[in-house]
Parts: C-alpha cells; structure tokens; sequence
C-alpha cells in the first residue's frame, strides 16, 4: 500500500534521497561531484518538487518512488550490458525450464475439460481399467470403475440425484472409415461409443449440425456419428457437406449428424481422441465384441452432472447397494467365490471436472520428478545470480557510500538495489517465457512420440504466465535480498579512503555458501541422471529374444472391413502370396500382436491330467496366434520341435508352440513337453493342442518384467471353449510383419498400396518399423533420462560460472596480498595452488553435503526407484562418474582465475589502489 500522509522529516529524508539519485545521475554523465549536487538542486527545484507535491496530493507518494527505481535499475543495467545479458540468461534458463515443466503441470494435471460447469461432474469410480473386463473380475478390492451396460442403465434409471448420468466406452473403436461418395479411400480411424445423452451431460453444443440425442442410441435407431472438429479440419477439410452425407464404417452406412465444438476433445485427455462419436447402439454391429449384449462384460466408465445440494456421501453408499443388486443377477456371483466378490462391491465417487484421468495418473509421477529437478536448477540459477549482485554490489561502494554520505537511508538503497534485482528478474522472466514455448514443444515431442492431435499448447496461457510472473517476482527477492542487505552497511567514510582496499568483507562467506549450494545440488541432478541414463542404457540393450532389424510392422483389422471367419483363409493366404511377391520381402508373419506393442491376451491354457487352476487363482498363460513364417519374422529362435507349417489349417488336428517360460512353469524338470497335450481352461476336452514346439523367450507386456508363460496356436485353429466368441475373435489377425532383405525409400507407400490392391476396404491402421516399436516402450525412460541429464549439465555450467566468478574476483580482492607474497619469494606455482585450494575446498565440501542428499533422494523418492531396471540406487560408478565430474569442472572454474593470480606484477600490484 502507498502512503497517503507522510510527516516532515519523511518529507525530508525522501528530498535528501531524490537528491542522491538525481546527483548519481547527473555524475554518471560526466560531471564532477560538486557540479552534479548544484544541478540536481536546481533541477529538483523546479521538476521534483512540482512532482514530488503532485504526488503527495494524489496519495501517489510510492508510485513515484517505484517508477523512479525502476527507470533508474534499467539505466543502470544498460550501463552494464555483460552483466545484464549473463544475468538475463542464466534467469531465463531457470525460469524458462520451470515454466516449461508448470505449462505441461498445468494443461494435463490441473486443467479441467472444457465443457459447462466441470465442478458438478462426478465419475462413478476411482481407478481407469480398460477395456473389457469380466465383471466378477474388474473390481479393485470391490471398488468398481467400469461397468456392463445393464448395470449402467439400472443405475441410470434409480438415481434421481444426477441430472444426466452418461456412459463413454472404456477404450477405443478401431474404425475403417471412408465417405459413401466417390471414389474414396478407407482410412482408420478412431471413435468411441456414447450414451445417447453424452453430449448433454457435458452440456457441450455442437460447432455444426446436432448432437447425439438419446432417440438414436434406442434399439433400430438409423446409425448416425458425430465429428469431431479437429478430424473435420484434418481429413476433410473443414467440408461444410460432410455434414449429413453417408460415410462406411466398418463396411455399415452411417450418417454424420454434426461436428464437435473446437475446444472440444472428449470425456478424456488422450494422445488420440476420438474421430467419431457413436451411440452405444451401435456397438453390436460396428464394434467386434456385441459387449453391450454382455451382461457380465464391464466396458463403460460412468460420468454424471449431479443436482444442487447432492450430498457425495450419501450418493455413493446408494450407489454401491444399486450395483449389488445389478450384480447380484449376473451367473458369475451365483457361486460361493462370487457372492464374496459381491458382498465388497462397491463404488466410489470422485471429482470428474478432469474427466476419466488415465493421462493424468499416468504422467504424473513425471511431471513431477521434473518440476522438482527445474526448481533446482532455478535454485542454482538463483545463487549465481545472488553472487552476481554481491560482486556488482561491492564494485558500486564507492557510489554506495557517496549517496548515503548526502543523506540516502539504508531503506532507501535497500530499495533501490531490490528493485534492481526484481527489474532483472522480470526480464529474465520474459525472456524464459520464450524459451518455455520451446521448451513446452520439445517436452510434448518426448513425452508423446505417437501423438496424431494432442490437446496441449505449448503457448503459455493466463496462469502460466501468472506462475511465470510470480517466480520472477520471488527470485527477485531471494536472490536480491541479501547483496542489498550487505551493500547498504557500507560506511560512507569508505569513499574517502578507497573502497576497494579491505581483504575481507561480509559477502565473502556468503559467496562461498552459495557456491557450496551449487555445488551440492549440481552433483545430485548428476547422480540423478547418471543412474537413470545407465538404467536406460540397460533397458534398451537388454537380450529380448528376437531381431528387429529390417522389419516392419503393420497394424490391420480384416474385422472392420467385412471379413467373415470363413473368408479368413483365402484373405491370409493372399496376404503372404502378394506381399512375398514385393521386391526385397523374405519373412511375412501374421499375428494377432507382436512383442513389446502394448496389447496381449490371455487365457489359462494348462497341461493334460493337470488340475485346472481354482476360481480367482492367478493363473494366467499369454496367448498369440501366428502363421507359418512368424517366429522368422520376428527372429524368435526355435529351441526344440517345429512351428507351424501350412499344413496347420482350421481342419488339422490342433497344434501349440510354447515358450521356455511355460515349460518351467507347467512341466517338471527335465520333462520333455514335445508331444504332450494342452487346453484351455473352461473346454470340456483338455486336450485341444498338442504341443509341436519350443520357442525362445521373448518380452510381450513389458520389457521390464521378465517373460511370461505364453502359448501359440495357428491363426485359423479355434477350441472348444465357452463361450466360442472369446477365441474366435482372435482368428482376426491385427498385424503381419514384414522381414525385408534392406529397408528400401518409399517401402510405408508401397505397403499401402499393395494392402489396399488386396481389397480397398483394408486399411493400414499403422505402420512402422520394428526398431520404432521397441524403442516406442522406452519414451518415458528416455524423457526422463534425456531432461535429467540435461538439467545435470545445466546445473554443472551454472556451478563452474559460480565459482569461476567468485574466485575471479577473489584474486581481485587479494592482488595486493598476491603481490606481497610474490615479492617475498612466493613461486608461480605456489600462487596458483593457494588460489586453486580454495576453490576445490569449496566444491569438496559441496561434494560432502550433495552425495547423501543424492542417495537420500534416490532411496525415498519411490517414483525414481521404478525408474531404474538393473541398477542399484548406490551404483559406485556412477556416483563416482559424478564427483569426478564436478571436480574437473571445478578445477577448470578455479585454474583460470589461479592462473591470472599467478601472473600478477608484484611492482604494480604494491602500487595500486
């Protein structure tokens, strides 16, 4: 607050205090000290008092102060442009690396989806299962978060506390899209199946045409979609017709009624929102599991918008009694287990502004990590700037002490000093907001590396550059507060007796303190990032069973375009002749999934005369399916007996290739499983499969996990399993891989079109090559490696400037001292090894203090722990990879100035100053 009354002798002190400034001024200009006092009476006389007396009158006292220290700290950092520039950057770095960190913060974890009234959205469940589940097994210790859509229709139609309750599918529909006119290529694409009040519960209008109604999410509605903008714009270009006109997808005719509103991305932050909407309706016949004719299958998550005055509580308790009795009808919790199950089901309320939040909890933990690893490089930052201030600070004490000898308060340089360093501050602000949006952009590149459109900008908004306003304020204060503290103690006697003289001042265990603090927070981002970059450098280079050098991978789905399982065969066996006829082609392989691609299936598939595995037990088996040249395809060795040959068709006798994994888990040792029988759980003959073959282990799910049991069968066998869909859906292969003899220019192009000349409805969903998939598990770990590292080498330059810089003007400090000592006989070397000790003194003790904080930090924070495969937290190698690190940086800081100490004159040293 600005004062409106002052007294006469404030009136006084600020006359004399505008009198100081003014005289500093005039000086800087080239007059004397005498000249410059008379003028800046005379000139105050006629400017400053008429202005002085304005502002008393208006109240308007502290603005005038405030505008005058803000025109003078910017004439005095013009006067000082190498200062200021390394001032502004080193701020900027740290600034702009937080901003950048708080920008993503903001957009993913804190921004809510942009629909009416986010607040009163609720989500039916606390945890993000996806896709389709069995009901009797998607609950968390009873908690459940995705529903059957019985269920979700018996809660509907009982809970009067929610003005709209809408279900959204808990994964994705895989689409094969393409307009009914023309001559149009299919495209895949993706959508999403909605409850027919979808878009009202998130009270969102649509940009063109009309939204999802719930008359045509009722049973023998006409099939209609909803666009959304941003796959308008991209793939057709804004087309006012497309709305109304008829579109295939999946082979049916559906209508476009509309198109999304521009801000809007879905119920959900996602790396590839929804293409289409469509009704729930319509899951049957465009999707390829009927689950909304699955009473026991759990594939919708629940969002609602609640009526004013709803208690939270008492909703969730009713709600919970509401799903048990819907549960209560299902088969699976007739039996003693399933009555368990049912007596802890429950479900719990949480806040649904943000919408389902997969991303979030998924990249949290990241986020954090760095924001954390940026606050302390803005720490560093802050330090070498203070040391910056407390240099400049003692060069300007001649002036210092003159202005406080005609009258200026402590307050008042205090001040003026403060403002200087905020004015720096704020321009080291400004400039890190423009590194942020670069930053922010290279952030989203890594963190995202299969993004199609992603609802993050990297521009800074409203309160990114308030977060960015609000650190420049606070570094400011920090790193100017204590420089401003130490300059206004000089006496002004000192300026008529040379300022510079004294060997030892106040700021000199400050400096070092802060060189200390660089130098311990530089060692624990070095640590940091020397564990997480070996944890990486084992990860990627760890044995994985198989090659993927020359080989691609290309994601289909023979379901969406029209395929019956009868017409399977002569489609596989077009696949392989044609794509073998390509130039270059040595492998095809067809599979349902291939390693390390984020899909896998499972079943229990146990050995003949075995027991099967007791309801509830964990006893899973991974499932593939895979053509005759597969295993070559991916370059997965053969350990023991065949794999499958052509003669391996739907009507032979049932044949199975194993892993090591499920030998050892499912066959005592030494016991020879070639020849033996298997099946799967469920079937009434256990032994459907006979096991023909031996593969080597390969990663599947995680390349952090070890393998797991897995088994294989041909891509058109089925078994006798209830019920039949469960398995006969995986007679549609979802990818081939091709082993070529060289990647060759332009081969994605001429996959397409070869693909697309075996039928025009088939579409290469994706396409890369194997390489990129694998390296694909790893982007999380290569993020945080990568911006760790970065962050550590950031902080080591910080810390050599820091210390280069303090023991610079150390040297300074001391020449008379230096030169004594040379005079009396003292060698060069001597010099430079007294000069040299005290910086790595300093950076020893940096060293002392940093290292357990580096360990502390690696043992407690857990997110770090999961981080690192196969390196321990007290790695020797790398903590001493680190130390050494810092030591020769911080020799090479100290030999400098060592070295300029060393070459001193004693004769002219003994006459200065």
């Amino acid at each position: 607050m600005f004062k409106r009354k002052r007294s006469a002798e404030d009136f006084a002190e600020e006359i004399k205090a505008h009198l100081a400034l003014e005289a500093d001024e005039l000086r800087s200009e080239g007059l004397s000290g005498d000249e410059a006092r008379r003028k800046a009476r005379s000139e105050f006389g006629n400017v400053g008092a008429a202005r002085e007396q304005f502002y008393m009158k208006n109240g308007w006292v502290g603005l005038d102060r405030s505008i005058r220290d803000v025109r003078f700290a910017l004439r005095s950092l013009l006067k000082s442009p190498g200062f200021a520039a390394t001032a502004i950057l080193t701020l900027a770095l740290g600034i702009g690396a937080n901003t950048a960190i708080f920008t993503l913060v903001h957009a993913i974890l804190l921004k809510n989806l942009p629909v009416v009234d986010p607040n009163a959205l609720v989500r039916v469940g606390d945890h993000e299962d996806c896709c389709i589940l069995n009901a009797a097994a998607s609950s968390r210790e009873g908690s459940y978060s995705i529903f059957p859509y019985e269920t979700y229709k018996y809660l509907r139609d009982h809970t009067p506390e929610f003005e709209q309750l809408a279900a959204v599918q808990g994964g994705g529909a895989d689409l094969s899209a393409r307009q009914a006119v023309g001559n149009a290529m299919s495209h895949s694409s993706r959508g999403e199946f909605v409850s027919g009040n979808y878009f009202q519960t998130f009270g969102v209008q649509p940009f063109a045409g009309r939204s999802l109604m719930p008359a045509d999410d009722a049973d023998g509605a006409t099939p209609v979609a909803m666009l959304s903008y941003q796959a308008w714009q991209r793939d057709y270009a804004g087309d006012p017709s497309v709305v109304g006109s008829s579109f295939y997808m999946n082979t049916h005719p559906v209508t476009i009624i509309g198109v999304t509103p521009q801000a809007f991305y879905g119920d959900r932050l996602a790396e590839t929102p929804p293409d289409f909407y469509l009704p729930i309706s319509q899951e049957p016949t465009l999707g390829f599991y009927s689950a909304r004719n699955k009473p026991g299958l759990g594939w919708l998550f629940l969002v609602g918008r609640v009526k004013p005055g709803v208690t939270m509580g008492s909703l969730q308790e009713k709600m919970s009694g509401l799903l048990r009795q819907s549960l209560g009808e299902l088969e699976d919790f007739q039996t003693v287990h399933g009555r368990d199950l049912l007596a802890k089901a429950h479900v719990v309320l949480t806040l649904g502004g943000q919408g389902v939040a997969n991303m979030q909890h998924r990249v949290a933990s990241s986020l954090y990590l760095l924001m954390g690893l940026a606050g302390m490089v803005l720490l560093i930052a802050c330090a070498n700037i203070a040391n910056l201030m407390l240099v400049r600070g003692l060069a300007r004490r001649a002036e210092i002490s003159i202005r406080m000898a005609l009258g200026a308060a402590r307050t008042r340089v205090v001040r003026q000093m403060l403002t200087e360093s905020i004015v720096l501050a704020c321009l080291g602000g400004v400039a890190g907001l423009l590194l942020a949006y670069a930053g922010t952009k290279l952030l989203l590149g890594l963190m995202f590396t299969q993004v199609t459109v992603m609802p993050v900008d990297a521009a800074p908004s409203l309160p990114v550059i308030g977060f960015a306003f609000t650190v420049s304020l606070l570094t400011g204060l920090i790193f100017g507060i204590a420089p401003a503290w130490i300059s206004s103690k000089e006496q002004p006697a000192n300026a008529m007796r040379g300022a510079n003289r004294s060997t030892q001042d106040g700021s000199s265990l400050l400096q070092r303190s802060l060189v200390i603090l660089q130098a311990a927070l530089s060692v624990v981002l070095l640590i940091g990032a020397g564990l997480l970059s070996k944890s990486l450098n084992k990860l990627q280079h760890q044995s994985l069973g198989l090659e993927a050098e020359n080989r691609v991978i290309v994601d289909m789905n023979p379901l969406k375009a029209g395929y019956k399982p009868q017409q399977l065969q002569g489609l596989y066996q077009q696949i392989e002749d044609t794509f073998h006829a390509m130039p270059g082609v040595e492998h095809v392989g067809l599979t349902l999934y291939t390693p390390l691609n984020g899909d896998t299936w499972s079943f229990y598939a146990y050995v003949q005369g075995q027991r099967a595995p007791d309801p509830g037990q964990d006893a899973n088996t991974l499932f593939n399916r895979a053509s005759p040249e597969y295993f070559k395809a991916v370059g997965q060795q053969v350990l023991r007996g065949r794999t499958f040959t052509s003669a391996d068709t739907a009507t032979a006798p049932g044949v199975a290739v194993v892993n090591q994994t499920y030998v050892q888990k499912l066959f005592k040792h030494g016991e020879d499983p070639v020849g033996k029988h298997i099946g799967v759980i469920d079937i009434k003959n256990s032994g459907d499969f006979e096991i023909v073959g031996v593969v080597e282990d390969t990663k599947y799910q995680s390349a952090r996990d070890q393998p797991e049991a897995m088994f294989f069968i041909p891509m058109l066998q089925s078994a006798h399993i209830s019920p039949p869909k469960d398995l006969d859906s995986s007679l549609y292969a979802g990818e081939f891989v091709l082993h070529m003899k060289a990647m060759t220019p332009g081969l994605e192009q001429q996959v397409r079109k070869t693909l697309a000349s075996i039928d025009p409805n088939l579409s290469v969903d994706h396409y890369q090559t194997f390489e990129e998939q694998i390296e694909g598990n790893f982007s999380g770990e290569r993020m945080i490696a990568r911006l760790t590292l970065l962050f550590g080498l950031l902080a080591l330059v910080l810390a050599a400037v820091g210390l280069y810089g303090v023991t610079a003007y150390g040297v300074q400090r001391r020449t008379q001292e230096i030169g004594i000592r040379m005079a009396l006989g003292s060698t060069r070397g001597s010099v430079v090894g007294m000069v040299l000790r005290g910086a790595m003194l300093q950076t020893a003790v940096g060293l002392v203090i940093g290292v357990p904080v580096a360990l502390f930090c690696v043992r407690s924070i857990k997110y770090v722990q999961s981080q690192l495969y196969e390196v321990a937290g007290r790695d020797p190698g790398v903590i001493a990879a680190a130390v050494c690190t810092l030591a020769v940086a911080a020799c090479i800081a100290g030999i400098i100035p060592a070295r300029r100490a060393a070459s001193i004159d004693p004769a002219k040293a003994l006459r200065a100053e």
